[in-house]
């Protein structure tokens, strides 16, 4: 539901991280734990499903966003998510 812009109290841009910022470059992340880290949580933190959905809400698009900076690994089971980490070429 919209609310009035005055009732949001102070404004500041929005402003998106690089990649490099986010992730080490010796380092493979499931999407989870890429949602963690945009969000300033350490990777290995416990989340309530809901918000756990509103991270990667955010994290998916940023992502697509930054596709050329990534690389991907396949997980080791059909029931294991994938593991993206930094392109280094």
């Amino acid at each position: 539901m919209p609310i009035p812009r005055d009732d949001a109290g102070t404004l500041r841009p929005l402003a998106f991280r690089d990649p490099e910022e986010v992730l080490d470059t010796d380092r493979l992340y499931t999407v989870y734990e890429i949602a963690r880290l945009l969000q300033g949580i350490e990777p290995d933190t416990e989340l309530d499903p809901q918000t756990e959905g509103i991270l990667l809400d955010w994290t998916i698009p940023w992502m697509l966003q930054n596709g050329e900076a990534f690389v991907f690994a396949e997980p080791e089971s059909t029931a294991e998510p994938g593991y993206y980490g930094l392109a280094t070429e």
